[in-house]
């Protein structure tokens, strides 16, 4: 596999060469254009700048700095209105003593050109969810849109190194690892047609080999190709298709068959609109340990079917419902100690028969079937019906929400509005048919509120009052608490002010837990429509059963810039 890396990074290179050097010659070609350069000015500038810091005070909180600083800037160069370059800068001292595989601070250049945009410095970049998909990398990458076509290419580091550190423990160590890839795509008025590749290799380092292995992390390469389809042969129907595979090598160091391994995904989706009414149904497969360096994070193994309806209904399409059905399962190749299949369903209805109510429901509900597979069971069991119910779990959940909008008065003077809100849910494991004592809970939340607005005067105010329910592991449980709060604009509108506050009481039966107050407090201020600076102080006052009272502080000031 190895060597079939080679042949493609090569063919990869050139294909990205070829395509920098087209751009180039469309370059020159366009900026002999002397007439329109002349019309634009040579240099523009555009963009902005935030600057803040947030300080914490009080009883300190685990794992929190008590000064944080941000710096944030974005600019954008326009060159004889022909060229845009837009520079972004992030900064921080967040988590300054921690090493992370991807710094916080990012600066990266957007430069633009008609149909050219490219891409420099920290930046990120999707081709695929199985390939590339939203991985930031440390290096240059290009997009091209000419006609029909949509090129785009990377390269760059994926990870920087992290070392281990007993300080922070929690943080793992990983390998230096670098990337790149390649998208094609081209649209035409009935059909979509689309490639992509990405390949990503771990730098091999004997130094830090010797403290990874005891961990179990070892170097790692991998390309990933996704092959996808988009049909629009039929009226009203769309037919989309992607299939990915991934070559991956878990470890460099031991490049045995045992370690390389190949994976495959295929999502497929059939949507069809007739009369208003809109059906679809959904296919995707992914295969156990299917992964690409090019993602954070993902989920293989499971198999999952998925029904949509939608339509509007009643005159002026006051309503809308949407209906979906799917089924899940995994443990595809039959290896895992236990299996699970899920059943999900879900509807929802908004309806509005006036400007002044707006309501709506949703319903969903949720079916986990999972059988476990213990060889102890199997061995000691005295009869083939011993185990038929004791190793089949299911669990169900259902969840409910409600809402109705209620603007009762409206006028240029005043507006006055009403909302009501509530949610249950409830999931219980279920063994052999019957609920499973202390398996089961239960959810409810509700929440009455009311706002009034005093147009002329720039003044909203709003109140609510909400209240919630749990039950679980047998336990009863109620929080519930008023909130009030007040926004004003000020000196023709380049002041806002706004203050809020909260008590909220929690009670475990008929015993108080735990009360909360909190105070919130802001202002802003827009100069000349170019600057902006804001504050906000919240103040929380905890008293918990049985724990000393806690008083703990927020400070945070901002300035922002645009021009």
């Amino acid at each position: 596999m190895a060597k079939q890396m080679k042949i493609h990074k090569s063919t990869l290179v050139l294909l990205i060469f070829t395509t920098l050097s087209s751009f180039s010659v469309a370059q020159q070609v366009d900026l002999a254009n002397v007439s329109k350069i002349g019309k634009s000015k040579p240099v523009a500038f555009s963009g902005g700048l935030s600057a803040g810091s947030v300080m914490y005070g009080g009883n300190p909180q685990p794992g929190r700095q008590e000064w944080t600083y941000y710096l944030n800037g974005s600019l954008n160069v326009n060159i004889f209105g022909q060229i845009n370059i837009p520079v972004n800068v992030n900064l921080t001292n967040l988590g300054a003593n921690i090493a992370y595989p991807s710094l916080p601070n990012r600066l990266s250049l957007h430069p633009t050109y008609k149909w050219v945009t490219a891409h420099i410095g920290d930046v990120s970049m999707t081709f695929s969810p199985y390939t590339l998909n939203g991985h930031q990398f440390t290096g240059a990458g290009v997009e091209l849109t000419p006609g029909k076509w949509k090129i785009s290419a990377m390269s760059g580091r994926l990870l920087r190194k992290v070392v281990y550190s007993g300080v922070n423990p929690s943080v793992m160590p990983n390998y230096e690892r670098f990337g790149y890839g390649l998208k094609t795509e081209y649209t035409a008025a009935k059909y979509d047609l689309g490639v992509s590749i990405f390949t990503g290799k771990d730098k091999e380092d004997e130094i830090a080999r010797l403290v990874n292995d005891s961990l179990g992390i070892q170097p790692m390469q991998n390309m990933a190709l996704s092959l996808s389809a988009k049909l629009n042969t039929v009226k009203n129907m769309s037919f989309i298709v992607e299939y990915g595979i991934s070559f991956l090598n878990r470890n460099l160091y031991n490049s045995g068959s045992e370690n390389r391994n190949t994976y495959h995904a295929v999502n497929a989706r059939l949507n069809y609109q007739f009369m208003k009414n809109t059906v679809g149904i959904g296919y995707e497969r992914i295969d156990p340990d299917y992964k690409t360096l090019g993602a954070y994070y993902f989920n293989n193994d499971y198999e999952n079917i998925t029904l949509n309806y939608s339509r509007p209904f009643l005159k002026g399409d006051k309503a809308n419902i949407a209906l979906s059905f799917g089924v899940q399962r995994d443990d595809l190749d039959h290896k895992k100690e236990e299996a699970t299949n899920r059943y999900v369903a879900s509807a929802a209805l908004n309806y509005t028969p006036s400007e002044k109510i707006q309501t709506s429901f949703n319903y969903s509900t949720f079916q986990s079937y999972r059988n476990l597979k213990s060889q102890f069971d199997y061995i000691n069991e005295t009869s083939p019906y011993q185990n038929l119910d004791t190793l089949n779990y299911s669990q169900l959940s259902q969840n409910m929400e409600a809402s109705v909008l209620y603007n009762f008065r409206q006028s240029h003077k005043q507006s006055q509005r009403l909302n009501l809100t509530a949610s249950y849910q409830e999931s219980a494991d279920r063994q052999g048919g019957i609920a499973t004592p202390g398996n089961v809970s239960r959810f409810a939340n509700s929440g009455l509120g009311y706002a009034i607005s005093f147009i002329p005067q720039s003044i909203s105010v709003n109140a609510s009052f909400n209240l919630s329910y749990s039950y679980a592991s047998s336990m009863e449980s109620y929080t519930y608490g008023p909130m009030l709060g007040i926004t004003a604009n000020l000196l023709k509108k380049t002041l806002t002010t706004g203050f809020s506050t909260s008590y909220n009481v929690n009670m475990n039966g008929a015993v108080t837990q735990a009360k909360v107050l909190n105070l919130r407090t802001n202002a802003g201020y827009a100069l000349k429509k170019k600057h902006n600076l804001r504050a906000n102080f919240v103040w929380q006052n905890k008293d918990i059963s049985g724990k000393a009272k806690k008083d703990i502080t927020t400070t945070t000031i901002s300035y922002s810039y645009s021009f």
